[in-house]
């Protein structure tokens, strides 16, 4: 008997793999050219074939049914002339590549996109394409098993950037790669929205509201990123299970990152580097801030840099149960901000954060200080509270509060506590690193500069 079933299963696979086989032999490569009408082109390709365009300008709005691949070999550019998508994506199965795309609508409402996916589309690549419009690069939705790798989106800046799309938009998305892209000028870089399973990794981010912008997604990684010239580096909120790690942001004027509502995530062996409100920007409670964490906790913060910023790290609105340590603090002013009735100690296995303001010693020479190192007291609280004691601050009786508070240590409110500061910083090549990260965005914005030129 199963000799038999043997029998008959052979000449079922025989017509599989038949089958199979005529379906790639058939396969075509259509060669196009502007002269040509492209739609038509489209719309008479079979699944699995390639069209590869010519140089040229390609004007329209071009909507995508079969399972094709569109490329080109030369400088072939599509223009959409001002309205609508200019890449309409309605299968799965689509690859999209080499290609220049521009002057997209400029309709947020309609979601104008330069390549535009918004159905259960699977199995989608977009590589190698150069953007430059005015609504959204790239948005994707509802679609998974995707992959967005080494594409350029630039935003128009003669926009306000709030009229400007977001770069690369995944909104109910799942297992998608963004991987190797720039992204400049828009308004946001990346935009995630109610997805999860997702990777982000060596994307360019710079003049953009936020590089990074989380809302909703759950199980993500955000990987060895560089984010420039923002607002906030990385912006991420209302989502879980997120692992930040490697990633660098500098010339930020609010926050280096930015955690509101975020929960059991890891965010660790990050550079945060400068991060400063602009003088003409300043009011009342607005100052830069490394590492602000609103409303978050039952995460791990380790093993970051935060150099240079008004504020090092802000924790408010209940951000407890929140681990760190291994982190360097340095050159920051304020190197804590932490609002909270509940004390916090901020070391792991005996082993805290290095501080650049610690003013402790080391008699056993094990690395550790031999006093604890608490960043504010009460006079700070009060200052956060009313600001304008700040003129009080040298005063002879705020010099006594403090003494009395260091006397008595019963008068102190509860706080941030590190048991075991470290001596050295473990990151002992943090300027040779930041020295990389601008040397890296200095020659991208140059090569930026020569594609324009070209």
């Amino acid at each position: 008997m199963f000799f038999l079933k043997k029998i008959r299963l052979i000449p079922l696979i025989s017509i599989v793999v038949i089958s199979l086989y005529v379906q790639s032999s058939a396969a075509k490569i259509w060669q196009a050219t502007p002269a040509q009408n492209l739609q038509q082109l489209l719309n008479d390709a079979e699944n699995g074939d390639t069209i590869n365009l010519s140089a040229g300008r390609y004007l329209g709005n071009f909507v995508i049914t079969k399972e094709l691949t569109i490329t080109s070999s030369e400088n072939a550019i599509i223009d959409a002339q001002g309205k609508g998508h200019a890449l309409l994506l309605r299968n799965s199965h689509i690859t999209v590549e080499n290609l220049t795309i521009v002057n997209w609508g400029d309709n947020l409402t309609d979601q104008d996109s330069g390549i535009y996916s918004d159905r259960q589309a699977n199995h989608i690549i977009l590589r190698n394409n150069k953007l430059k419009g005015d609504g959204f690069g790239i948005w994707l939705q509802k679609g998974q098993d995707i992959k967005v790798l080494a594409n350029t989106v630039e935003g128009n800046t003669a926009l306000r950037s709030a009229d400007r799309g977001n770069g690369i938009q995944l909104s109910v998305v799942k297992n998608v790669e963004v991987k190797d892209n720039e992204i400049f000028n828009t308004r946001d870089g990346i935009y995630i929205i109610s997805s999860q399973e997702n990777s982000l990794e060596n994307n360019t981010m710079h003049d953009l509201r936020y590089g990074i912008h989380y809302m909703y997604s759950h199980d993500n990684q955000v990987i060895n990123n560089h984010a420039y010239n923002t607002r906030a580096g990385y912006a991420l909120m209302s989502s879980k299970r997120l692992i930040v790690k490697g990633n660098t942001t500098h010339n930020s004027e609010d926050y280096g990152f930015l955690l509101n509502f975020i929960t059991t995530s890891t965010i660790s062996n990050n550079v945060i580097k400068d991060v400063w409100t602009k003088s003409n920007n300043k009011v009342l409670g607005r100052d830069g801030k490394g590492l602000f964490v609103y409303n978050s906790a039952y995460n791990t913060i380790s093993n970051n840099v935060v150099d240079t910023t008004e504020i090092g790290i802000h924790l408010t609105a209940g951000s407890e149960n929140t681990q760190v340590y291994g982190n360097s603090f340095l050159n920051n002013p304020t190197q804590v901000k932490y609002v909270s009735n509940k004390k916090q100690e901020w070391s792991h296995n005996s082993k805290g954060n290095y501080w650049s303001n610690y003013v402790g010693w080391d008699m056993d020479n094990d690395g550790i200080g031999d006093v604890v190192f608490e960043p504010n007291d009460g006079i700070d609280k009060l200052v956060w509270q009313y600001p304008e004691m700040k003129m009080l601050m040298d005063s002879p009786a705020v010099l006594i509060l403090r003494w009395v508070q260091r006397q008595f240590p019963v008068l102190k409110p509860p706080g941030v506590k590190d048991s075991f500061p470290l001596m050295k910083s473990p990151h002992q090549n943090t300027e040779r690193l930041v020295t990389s990260i601008n040397t890296l965005h200095e020659q991208s914005s140059d090569n930026v500069t020569e594609k324009g030129k070209k």
